[in-house]
């Protein structure tokens, strides 16, 4: 299979991932400077998490409805609109919606572009794909934390979204070249539409109820409430899913027993991972004393690492199968949280360093392997359902991850009493989301020791 499509299609993918690295790295800036706390903003990082799980479930419709390479190149359009409308910010209400504004952009790039990879690639293929679709987009994380932290050190914080205009007038451009004109289908199924509105809704109203329930701005009961009816609307959008012959979100595909065990260890690793780039930078900044730069040229090693291992992770799960190079991603990337809990103004640079860069190789083996692996026992016609299920499900957990990081921290920084952040709070918040990300690597133990060889057979070792 030609590697042009899949570096092109990660055009996406690279504003995408150096998005999210910056904004993490700039909170505290852009927290002073729209007249509010560096608390509050996750709801800004919330609701672009959100915006992606409501419409990722559309993004194949979309896709079969209108083709993949015009829904992509408006997807990119989307999102630049929403960078501009981040820079040009001026309050809390402001900033989220612009943020929400991205994530409807987000939702149809990342997702089209791997559903564009899963129909055309030979499934002994799609780990060598997925690592080539990645690549480039490493490259944001490795750039966005320092290049960031320097625009918002030393100019605003706002150039960090405008750089997203340059990097998406050249995707549209080169998408218009290199991405194969797939054809519509003459007659794609009919739309859900009361399954989108009740996951939407459900999907949004949990999410914003978590982030609430921690943000010192509102009273908690509000993001209670707000959980609590999310939760019932899902509990209604189950019983519509399991009696629709064609469902948005067709739960019936968590019968397969590799899709299930995907789809719930990767909850728990996504609740884990998902805190770290609101709380990492946020703790070098506020408890080390670390400007946006110098915080963000530390963060950023974790992405060397990362985009090393893109070039063994092939080899990697054709050698020894997937469980054990899974179990061993998780439990190094839990350790990895672990140790930013321990981590000093006394901490020796290098260690810091090298203890990210090593974590950092094992995520990525994590995040390329599983994305593959979800499809290892989904029958071909399925494989639209099981990529939307997949990615609005972790994207949501994503967003649980930053709400159960803020949220810990903000109630251990109430138990304690007033007074500013302080290390001890930040440790905690770490040791928690650490314990319930561990839960994936037991999950993963228990895989049968074959599961997903039908991902490398005959693959193993092609680069």
């Amino acid at each position: 299979m030609s590697r042009t499509v899949p570096l092109i299609l990660a055009t996406a993918l690279f504003m995408e991932n150096m998005d999210s690295t910056v904004i993490a790295t700039s909170l505290a800036a852009i927290a002073a400077d729209i007249g509010t706390d560096p608390i509050s903003l996750k709801l800004a990082l919330t609701a672009y998490l959100v915006a992606l799980a409501i419409f990722i479930p559309v993004s194949s419709w979309m896709a079969d409805r209108f083709g993949a390479r015009n829904v992509f190149r408006v997807a990119m359009l989307v999102f630049m609109l929403g960078s501009i409308a981040c820079a040009l910010s001026s309050s809390l209400l402001q900033f989220v919606g612009a943020r929400f504004v991205q994530g409807m952009g987000g939702a149809m790039m990342g997702p089209v572009a791997r559903l564009v990879l899963v129909r055309a690639t030979p499934r002994h293929r799609l780990v060598d794909a997925m690592a080539w679709l990645t690549i480039p987009a490493l490259i944001g994380p490795i750039v966005g934390p320092p290049f960031g932290g320097f625009l918002t050190t030393y100019f605003s914080w706002h150039w960090i979204f405008i750089i997203n205009v340059p990097i998406g007038i050249l995707g549209i451009v080169l998408v218009g070249f290199a991405l194969p004109n797939t054809p519509t289908r003459s007659a794609p199924r009919q739309i859900d539409r009361k399954g989108f509105v009740l996951a939407g809704s459900a999907f949004a109203l949990f999410a914003f109820g978590c982030s609430v329930m921690s943000l010192p701005a509102l009273p908690p009961v509000i993001g209670a409430v707000a959980a609590a009816i999310g939760i019932g609307i899902g509990a209604i959008y189950v019983r519509h899913a399991l009696s629709t012959e064609y469902p948005l979100l067709d739960l019936r595909l968590l019968r397969l027993p590799v899709f299930r065990i995907s789809v719930v260890a990767g909850t728990f690793f996504r609740l884990g991972q998902g805190a770290v780039p609101f709380l990492f930078p946020l703790m070098l900044q506020l408890s080390f004393g670390m400007s946006p730069f110098e915080s963000g040229m530390i963060t950023f090693v974790s992405a060397i690492g990362a985009l090393i291992a893109k070039f063994v992770c092939n080899w990697l799960f054709a050698r020894f199968g997937f469980k054990y190079p899974l179990v061993l991603a998780t439990a190094v990337s839990c350790l990895g949280i672990l140790a930013m809990g321990l981590y000093t103004p006394a901490t020796p640079l290098p260690l810091m360093l090298g203890i990210l860069t090593f974590v950092g190789f094992w995520q990525s083996v994590f995040w390329t392997g599983s994305n593959a692996f979800v499809f290892a026992d989904v029958e071909d016609k399925d494989a639209g359902q099981a990529n939307v299920i997949s990615q609005v499900w972790g994207q949501l957990m994503f967003a649980m991850g930053v709400a159960l990081g803020g949220g810990t921290l903000e109630l251990v920084h109430r138990m304690r009493g007033e007074g500013p952040l302080v290390l001890a709070d930040f440790q905690t918040a770490f040791f928690v989301v650490t314990a319930v990300g561990a839960i994936a690597t037991v999950l993963f133990l228990r895989l049968p020791n074959n599961a997903g060889h039908q991902l490398t057979r005959g693959g193993g070792g092609e680069h």
